[in-house]
């Protein structure tokens, strides 16, 4: 089986995640789990904004950060996509827990990142992001 919903989750995030796009692959009841927020964001409209400032942040694959997937593991409506990036001379690496209704929407986004120091780059670099909108 194809997860198609992976597809158009890698068309949207090579785009830089622009909002408009983000909005056409996520189910309305979506949920993003962040690394540094300790409760989940409940809704399309909230995990809209996460992944879009996480767009600008990491930027693209091949962008300001050097963002990209090195590894995919894949099960049906399920994927898990292992990433690394550099920011400001730290290495990210992390992974995106990501699963998909029936109709290939994106319904759960979860995030893991380490080591430590990454995590609070995110962290503050998101925060900056978010504050913009």
């Amino acid at each position: 089986m194809r997860n198609h919903g992976l597809a158009a989750w890698h068309r949207v995030m090579a785009e830089g995640n622009p909002p408009d796009e983000l909005a056409k692959i996520l189910a309305d009841e979506a949920v993003f789990h962040s690394p540094v927020v300790h409760t989940p964001q409940v809704g399309k409209d909230k995990v809209i904004a996460y992944l879009a400032a996480a767009g600008q942040v990491l930027g693209a694959p091949g962008g300001h950060a050097n963002f990209r997937y090195v590894r995919e593991l894949v099960d049906g409506h399920e994927a898990c996509l292992e990433f690394i990036a550099e920011i400001d001379g730290i290495a990210i690496n992390g992974i995106d827990l990501i699963s998909f209704d029936r109709d290939w929407l994106i319904r759960d986004f979860k995030v893991m990142v380490r080591p430590l120091k990454a995590i609070g780059k995110l962290r503050e670099l998101m925060a900056a992001e978010l504050e913009k909108k």
